[in-house]
C-alpha cells in the first residue's frame, strides 16, 4: 500500500550534518517500499534541489552568528505545512525548532499522525554555546523541553540504544522505537585513494588518519588534537586530516599553531558528499573521533563501508556501533589511551588489515534499505484510517 509523508525540518542540505544525511538518505530509499517523501525545509538561496519537486523549500534569514543556519519565516511554514500536511498520510518532524511547532499545528488541523526523530542531544550541546548560564538550568531547560514535544507526538525514533535510555530518564512516556538511519553502501564502498592524495599532494606511503563531520565545539576536537600530538612525538610522519566547517575551525587552527603541529594538521573546509567524500575516506588509514554527544556516529559507518578501522570513543550513540568491537578499537577516555590505541593501530598493518575486513563486513548489516524497510513498517503502523 503507497503511503505519503511529509518531512519537516529547520535544517536541510546544503546545510550538512546529520540530519541532513538522515533525512537525504531515507528519503532515497523509502521508495522502494511505497512511501513518497516529500521534504519541507528552509531555502539558503542555493538553486541545487531545483526542480526536485519533493523538495519544498521555504523563505527565511540568516541566523546571528552562524551563517550555516537559516530561520524560517514562521507564518510561511506554517502555511506551506497546512498544505503538505493535507496531502500527507503522516508528518514526519526532524527538528526541535519552528519546524516542530508547525508541524504539529498542521497534523492536528487535518488529523494526521505525527512521530518525531530525536537526533541531537541538546542537554549537552547548549553548554557550549550558552556557557555563562549556569550548567544545571541548561539541562534542565533541555530536558523539560525534549519532554515535552517527545509526548506531544504519536511516536519518537531515536538512533541508538543510549538515547533511548535518556529520554525514559526524561520522562518521556510516548513510544520509543531505536532506528538508525542507514548508510547507503553503494556510495561509499569504493574511492580513489591515488586521485585524493594525487590532489593534495599526499605521498602514498605517508599514513593519514580521517576526521569527518562537523567542525563544532561539542564534536571534543580538542581533546583529539591534544591526542593526536601525542602520537605525533613518536609518528612524525602521521597526517590528520581535518574535513568539514563549524563555528570551532579558528580555534582549533590556532590550537594546532600553538602546539606546533604546522603541516602535520591540514584542514580541508568543505567536502562534496557524492564526488570527494568517498576519495578522502579511501585516501586515509585510520579514521579518528572523540565526541562524546553523537546521537548515532553516521560518519563511523560510512568509513566503516569504505574498509578504514576506526579509533573512536565509545559514547552515547556510538555505543551501538563500537560495542561489538568489530573493525575498530575504543580507547578509555582519557587522551594518552586514545593516543596509544591510535599509535598501535599505525604501527601494525596486520591490524589495520584485519579491522578493515571486519569494517567492511559490519557496514553492510547498517544498509540504507534495511533502516528504509523498517521505517516503512513504523509509518505503516501509525496510518489512521
Amino acid at each position: 500500500m503507497s503511503m505519503k509523508v511529509v518531512m519537516v525540518s529547520d535544517v536541510y542540505f546544503p546545510r550538512i550534518n546529520g540530519v541532513s544525511t538522515s533525512m537525504q538518505t531515507f528519503r532515497s530509499s523509502l521508495g522502494r517500499f511505497g512511501i513518497e517523501v516529500r521534504i519541507v525545509a528552509p531555502d539558503y538561496g542555493d538553486a541545487a534541489d531545483q526542480g526536485d519537486a519533493g523538495i519544498v523549500r521555504v523563505p527565511g534569514r540568516a541566523v546571528p552568528r552562524d551563517p550555516e543556519d537559516r530561520l524560517v519565516k514562521w507564518r510561511a511554514m506554517r502555511g506551506t505545512l497546512r498544505t503538505e500536511a493535507r496531502r500527507a498520510d503522516l508528518v514526519h518532524i526532524q527538528t526541535p525548532f519552528l519546524a516542530h511547532y508547525a508541524g504539529i499545528k498542521a497534523a492536528r488541523m487535518h488529523h494526521r499522525p505525527t512521530l518525531t526523530t530525536y537526533h541531537t542531544l541538546f542537554e549537552e550541546y547548549l553548554r557550549h554555546y550558552a556557557p555563562f548560564v549556569p550548567d544545571r538550568w541548561l539541562r534542565a531547560a533541555a530536558r523539560g523541553l525534549s519532554r515535552a514535544q517527545c509526548n506531544a507526538v504519536d511516536a519518537v525514533i531515536v538512533p541508538s540504544t543510549a538515547m533511548r535510555e535518556r529520554l525514559l530518564d526524561y520522562g518521556v512516556a510516548t513510544p520509543l522505537h531505536v532506528l538508525p538511519t542507514g548508510i547507503p553502501l553503494a556510495q561509499f564502498n569504493h574511492g580513489d585513494r591515488k586521485s585524493f592524495r594525487d590532489r593534495l599532494g599526499i605521498p602514498d606511503e605517508q599514513p593519514v588518519a580521517l576526521y569527518v563531520g562537523r567542525v563544532a565545539f561539542e564534536k571534543n576536537l580538542d581533546f583529539l588534537l591534544d591526542a593526536f600530538a601525542l602520537v605525533h612525538a613518536r609518528r612524525p610522519d602521521l597526517l590528520l586530516l581535518v574535513t568539514g566547517e563549524g563555528p570551532a575551525l579558528p580555534d582549533l587552527r590556532a590550537q594546532a599553531r600553538r602546539m606546533g603541529l604546522g603541516g602535520a594538521v591540514r584542514f580541508l573546509g568543505y567536502i562534496d558528499r557524492a564526488t570527494e567524500l568517498p576519495n578522502c575516506y579511501a585516501a586515509a588509514d585510520a579514521f579518528v573521533f572523540a565526541s562524546r554527544t553523537e546521537t548515532q556516529g553516521l560518519v563511523l559507518l560510512e568509513a566503516m563501508a569504505q574498509g578504514l578501522p576506526v579509533v573512536a570513543l565509545s559514547a552515547m550513540g556510538t555505543r551501538d556501533i563500537l560495542g561489538p568491537g568489530r573493525g575498530c578499537l575504543a580507547p578509555a577516555d582519557n587522551r594518552q589511551a586514545f593516543a596509544d590505541a591510535l599509535l598501535h593501530l599505525m604501527n601494525d598493518p596486520n591490524l589495520r588489515r584485519q579491522l578493515s575486513v571486519e569494517a567492511r563486513e559490519f557496514a553492510r548489516e547498517w544498509s540504507d534499505e534495511t533502516m528504509a524497510g523498517r521505517l516503512a513498517e513504523l509509518y505503516r503502523s501509525l496510518r489512521r484510517p
